[in-house]
C-alpha cells in the first residue's frame, strides 16, 4: 500500500470480514460485535487508515465528533473551574477514541436547539452532551425527535431515550447538614447558583430537608452575584452561622466580602463550598469543600454516549458521591 491511502477493503481483506462489516465496526453502528469491533479498530490503526471526510458525511457514517454547547461566554468559562475539568475529562476520552469536540457558547435553548438541529442536519455531530438541565427543560425532547443520541449530564435520574449521568445531591446535602449540625450550627445560609437549574433545585429541597434551618438566597454563579448576597447575608440582624455556597468562585468571593466586612472566618461565620477546586486550598483560611473527581465526571459522561454510538441501549447510571473536605474555614458557631 505504499504511496497510497488504506481504504476500508484493505481492513476488511486483512481481517477476514466483509466491506460493510468494517464500516459498521468503525463508524459505531450496531450490527457487529465488540470483539470485532475491537479487531476492526486495530488493524486500522496498525495500517494508518483515517476516514475521508468528505466521504463519511455522503454515508452517513461517524462525523467523529461531539457536540458540546455553552450557555455561557468564553470568558465566563475561564474563571469556572468545574466547566474547564469537566470539558478536559471529555476531551481526553473524545481523545482516546479519536473523536473531537464541537463546543459552541449560546445566549439561550432556542439557539441551542437551532445548532443541534444544524449539527444533525449536517452530519456534523455523532451526539451532544447536555449540561445544566432546567425545569421544564425542551432541549431533551428536541434530541429525541431529531434522533440524536444524547447524554445529559447532571440529571436528577433516568430520562426516557437519553443516557444519563445523574448525581445524588441528597446524599451531598446529608453530608453538609450533617457536619454543620455536628459542630453546633443551627441556623445557616445558602448562595445558590440559578434557581431553575435542576441540581440547584434538588440541592434546595435537599437542604429544607435537613435538620438545620436553611435560607437559601439565588445568585448567578458568579463571584460578583455571590459577593453581593455575601454583604446583604453579613448584614443581616440575625446573622447566620454558616454560609454554603454553590461553588467554589462564589465561596472565594465570600472570603473576601467577609475580611472586607471584618467578619473573622471561621470564628465569625463558617464558608463551605459544593465544589473544590486547587485555589480552595491556596487561601486563607483553606475552605472546606465538597470534592468530586470532575475530569472523571466528564470522562464518564462521554463513555456513556460512546456505549450508545456503539450499539448498547443509553442508559442512566449515578455518579461517584462527593467526599466532604474539611479544612480551616469551618469551625463551631461562636456562643
Amino acid at each position: 500500500m505504499a504511496g497510497r491511502r488504506p481504504t476500508m477493503s484493505d481492513i476488511a481483506r486483512r481481517v477476514g470480514v466483509s466491506r460493510v462489516a468494517v464500516s459498521y465496526a468503525l463508524n459505531g453502528r450496531p450490527g457487529v460485535s465488540d470483539d470485532l469491533r475491537e479487531r476492526v479498530r486495530e488493524v486500522a490503526a496498525e495500517l494508518g487508515f483515517t476516514a475521508h471526510r468528505a466521504a463519511v458525511a455522503m454515508h452517513g457514517a461517524s462525523a467523529g465528533v461531539v457536540g458540546l454547547a455553552l450557555r455561557r461566554t468564553s470568558a465566563a468559562l475561564r474563571s469556572e473551574v468545574f466547566r474547564r475539568q469537566f470539558i478536559a475529562g471529555l476531551q481526553t476520552e473524545l481523545y482516546s477514541r479519536g473523536c473531537g469536540l464541537a463546543l459552541q457558547f449560546v445566549a439561550g435553548p432556542d439557539e441551542e436547539i437551532a445548532i443541534y438541529r444544524r449539527w444533525h442536519a449536517e452530519r456534523r455531530v455523532d451526539g451532544v452532551i447536555l449540561t445544566d438541565l432546567r425545569a421544564d427543560d425542551p432541549r431533551p425532547a428536541a434530541a429525541l425527535e431529531l434522533g440524536l443520541p444524547a447524554v445529559v449530564a447532571g440529571g436528577a435520574g433516568p430520562l426516557p431515550g437519553l443516557a444519563n449521568l445523574s448525581t445524588d445531591e441528597p446524599a451531598a446535602a446529608a453530608k453538609i447538614t450533617g457536619y454543620l449540625a455536628a459542630l453546633g450550627h443551627r441556623r445557616i445560609a445558602r448562595v445558590s447558583g440559578p434557581a431553575d437549574l435542576a441540581h440547584t433545585r434538588a440541592r434546595t429541597e435537599a437542604l429544607a430537608a435537613g435538620p438545620l434551618e436553611v435560607e437559601t438566597v439565588a445568585a448567578d454563579s458568579t463571584g460578583e452575584a455571590a459577593a453581593q448576597a455575601t454583604r446583604r447575608i453579613l448584614s443581616a440582624r440575625r446573622r447566620p452561622t454558616a454560609i454554603v455556597y454553590d461553588n467554589d468562585l462564589m465561596a472565594l468571593a465570600a472570603l473576601g466580602v467577609a475580611a472586607e466586612m471584618h467578619v473573622p472566618v471561621p470564628a465569625g461565620v463558617s464558608i463551605l463550598a459544593w465544589e473544590d477546586s486547587p485555589l480552595c486550598q491556596l487561601v486563607h483560611p483553606a475552605l472546606t469543600v465538597l470534592r468530586r473527581d470532575i475530569a472523571d465526571y466528564g470522562a464518564r459522561t462521554a463513555r456513556l454516549l460512546f456505549e450508545w454510538l456503539d450499539g448498547r441501549p443509553p442508559r442512566s447510571v449515578r455518579a461517584p458521591n462527593a467526599v466532604l473536605v474539611v479544612r480551616d474555614s469551618t469551625a463551631p458557631p461562636a456562643p
